[in-house]
């Protein structure tokens, strides 16, 4: 199962932010042992990269300390280039964040199974599922039960 995660859920991890921690970190272990393949779109990159370094602003080596974070989440994630054409086909996606639709866009280009985020409604006229990391990984865990049955 190929999964799009949505920046948030990244940040969330990353930062140990409560109350969704546990569930993003469980969908990251998930990726780790290639029950799921987790994916980024080039564009979330960058931006996890300008998250990253605004968590260690003010610390020696803060840009140094960011680009050993996105080298780890190269290493955990595919990632998804993020083309002209769907910048052009995220236009007439009628959601209300850009940034999303442009998600969507790559996203059902690529074929993914799923998009995971924290905002489900700001996916709402997504083509591709959208689940909560709660939802996924409750259906992984369903998943590993039917196995052992």
């Amino acid at each position: 199962m190929r999964v799009l995660f949505d920046t948030n859920v990244i940040v969330d991890v990353l930062q140990r932010r409560e109350p969704w921690y546990q569930d993003g970190r469980i969908l990251f272990l998930a990726a780790a042992n290639r029950r799921i393949t987790g994916c980024l779109t080039a564009k979330e990159v960058t931006d996890l990269h300008f998250f990253s370094r605004k968590q260690f602003r003010g610390e020696e080596n803060a840009d140094s300390k960011a680009r050993a974070v996105i080298a780890k989440l190269l290493g955990l994630f595919e990632v998804i280039d993020t083309t002209a054409g769907d910048c052009r086909e995220a236009i007439a996606i009628p959601n209300g964040d850009y940034e999303d639709a442009v998600m969507i866009a790559a996203a059902a280009r690529e074929g993914v199974d799923c998009i995971v985020t924290r905002n489900p409604d700001h996916f709402k006229p997504s083509s591709v599922p959208v689940l909560s990391p709660t939802a996924l990984v409750r259906a992984l865990t369903d998943d590993d039960e039917s196995e052992d049955e």
